[in-house]
């Protein structure tokens, strides 16, 4: 089973650039399922019913979240409304859409955790104990299990991909942007990266306008952060190749295209 994990997708740029690239590389590397974070998809900010349409109609599968999930006001809605969206399991009980799901794919049950970390971050459950949890009813249904370890620190998604290692199928960060050169097999099966990296705009910090940030940076005052909506787009993810029977992961490389939206 080959599956597909994209970095964060940021902005029309991204949505646009995944659509453009996204058909040609589950062709071409024969891909069974496509997973993708979209906390910052709608300006870079949240998610829009109209937003998340478009996403899903490029071919992502399944979607991710993190902290900026509810910065839109519609979001709470759909985080209710549709089934293949998820937002971090560890907030607490009563907040609106689910932390997990159990999918079938070509006879398989396939499950994806999505968790959001705490160092630097928001004070939410402690996300280890959580998927400990989680891990432990769903191994009952299946030993495909993917996490998306959304997270600021380094050191607590390493932490996390060694906590997990031989439990799940693979431990994935994101929230951070950048791509990491760490990604391996760990030594219970378990296959792990710090960071998925981003789909959006090259030209950019962390997929924002350059102007902004800098300013941000030089003034310590509020700056209004706009995504790039043409340009240099890059689309950054990683490809997992599990064992179906064990669950383990047998391969897991990098992915990177660029191109012009």
């Amino acid at each position: 089973m080959k599956i597909l994990f994209l970095g964060d997708i940021v902005g029309s740029i991204g949505r646009k650039g995944v659509s453009m690239f996204l058909p040609k590389i589950r062709e071409e590397y024969n891909i069974d399922l496509v997973i993708g974070n979209v906390e910052n998809a709608a300006a870079g900010f949240g998610i829009t019913e109209k937003v998340i349409k478009e996403i899903i109609d490029a071919g992502v599968d399944v979607l991710t979240g993190g902290n900026h999930i509810w910065d839109k006001k519609e979001g709470m809605h759909i985080l209710e409304s549709y089934e293949r969206i998820l937002r971090p399991a560890n907030y607490p009980k009563g907040v609106p859409g689910k932390g997990y799901i159990i999918l079938s794919y070509f006879g398989k049950k396939i499950c994806i955790i999505n968790l959001q970390g705490r160092v630097f971050m928001e004070a939410i459950d402690n996300p280890f104990i959580v998927v400990e949890e989680i891990v432990e009813k769903v191994k009952k249904d299946t030993n495909i299990i993917l996490v998306d370890m959304h997270a600021e620190a380094t050191s607590e998604k390493i932490a996390m991909g060694y906590f997990l290692d031989g439990k799940v199928s693979a431990v994935i960060g994101t929230h951070t942007h950048v791509q990491t050169a760490d990604e391996r097999i760990l030594e219970g099966g378990t296959g792990y990266i710090t960071d998925a990296g981003m789909c959006g705009a090259e030209d950019s910090i962390l997929g924002v306008e350059k102007e902004a940030v800098l300013k941000k940076f030089l003034l310590q005052i509020p700056q209004r952060f706009e995504i790039p909506e043409k340009g240099l787009f890059k689309m950054e993810g990683v490809i997992i190749e599990i064992e179906e029977f064990t669950g383990k992961t047998k391969k897991i490389e990098r992915l990177q295209r660029r191109g012009r939206v």
